[in-house]
């Protein structure tokens, strides 16, 4: 597996990259790729996080209702992506555990990436449901990342493809790398050892979903990103689009 340190991040240069994280909900992006956000930012990159879903379905608590679920949600992430230097999260508020991949989804995510014009652009890897035999692959995340994925190529990129979105001003961009978290498929891993306890800070932001868990829940994510060697590290499925 290739290793990455910041000094070899594919295709940087001294001009600042940018990246789109598509998430499919609140908390998601600090899973995936929460540490790799916080040290490129710290090199210059800028990260914007696009959660598709509302958040609604996420609570255990019988007190809690969808419509204060919602807020609460984006309160938390908004906080957490603050710590890591996002620079700005937005939300589409689609229904939590009920994404499709419709038109719309994909015309939704194709007009942030024109928007935006990311050099990189972070999501799930769509081609996962068991990862590494440990837990089950949640449908929202396998639908986030097919339509990311198709979003990038060949929708962004195409001038024909939903010329609606030529009529808003939103010309075709060309995504230039894709980073697939939660991959059973890994050819990358970025060293985060030096932000991985920021990022776990920002995991505890998302109080409505880890507040109740306990150091037995530290001790399982760390677990999770430390390598034998000592080191944290996260892992991708890397694509470089070269054309």
């Amino acid at each position: 597996m290739l290793r990455c340190p910041m000094r070899d991040v594919i295709g940087m240069t001294d001009e600042v990259k940018r990246a789109l994280v598509v998430a499919a909900h609140a908390d998601d992006p600090e899973f995936g790729c929460g540490g790799t956000v916080a040290l490129w930012s710290r090199s210059g990159w800028e990260f914007y996080y696009l959660i598709l879903t509302d958040g609604s379905k996420g609570s255990d608590d019988p007190e809690m209702i969808p419509e204060r679920l919602v807020t609460v949600r984006q309160q938390e992430q908004r906080a957490a992506a603050s710590i890591l230097g996002v620079k700005e999260v937005f939300f589409l508020d689609y229904e939590d555990g009920e994404l499709t991949y419709t038109r719309d989804l994909l015309r939704d995510v194709v007009r942030y990436i024109r928007r935006l014009k990311p050099h990189a652009v972070f999501t799930s890897d769509p081609t996962t449901i068991f990862h590494s035999n440990s837990f089950i692959n949640h449908k929202d995340h396998r639908c986030a990342g097919l339509v990311a994925v198709d979003a990038v190529y060949p929708v962004a990129r195409d001038r024909l493809n939903m010329p609606e979105l030529l009529d808003e001003g939103l010309e075709p961009h060309k995504v230039m790398e894709l980073y697939l978290a939660q991959s059973n498929e890994p050819n990358l891993d970025v060293d985060i050892t030096e932000v991985g306890d920021l990022k776990i800070t920002a995991l505890l932001e998302h109080k409505s979903q880890f507040a109740h868990r306990g150091e037995e829940m530290l001790q399982r994510w760390r677990g999770r990103w430390q390598d034998p060697d000592g080191r944290f590290r996260e892992h991708f499925r890397h694509i470089a689009l070269p054309f």
